[in-house]
């Protein structure tokens, strides 16, 4: 074999050794698409198994990791009648609950004269969910990410 195709052969061969560490890597680490069993921990993002996105927190709106990081302190929040009550699923788009389960927080949007659309809703599991067209729809949030 001449220098040339043995080279060949070997860039093939480190292309493929690359890609296949890639492609194991990813399926390796990706713990959000894995359903977890109810008393089990398996490391996935809580809410996974409600069959919506997963999403990063780092790819939300800034105005959702500032919400985020009022609720993880407490508060205070800028509608404070709003912000920690209790959301009904009424659109029945998260998992059925209890009543009390789930509650909202607003997620400011620039420019609007009111509470605006964007919404984080928090589950009694440590689920996180964002809406950014007021219930239409939800994703789950990894706040890790």
């Amino acid at each position: 074999m001449g220098s040339r195709k043995r080279i060949t052969v070997a860039l093939v061969g480190l292309v493929v050794l690359v890609l296949a560490g890639w492609l194991i890597r990813d399926i390796g680490t990706d713990d959000a698409t894995v359903p977890s069993s109810p008393g089990t921990s398996s490391g996935a993002v809580p809410g996974a198994d409600a069959g919506l996105d997963v999403r990063p927190l780092s790819e939300l709106p800034g105005q959702a990791r500032e919400t985020w990081s009022l609720i993880e302190k407490g508060g205070p929040y800028p509608y404070p009648r709003n912000d920690g009550t209790s959301f009904q699923n009424r659109e029945k788009l998260l998992p059925a609950q209890k009543s009390g389960y789930y509650r909202e927080y607003t997620v400011p949007t620039p420019g609007s004269s009111d509470r605006g659309a964007r919404r984080l809703v928090t589950g009694a599991e440590k689920e996180l969910f964002y809406t950014g067209d007021h219930y239409a729809s939800f994703v789950v949030v990894d706040p890790t990410r």
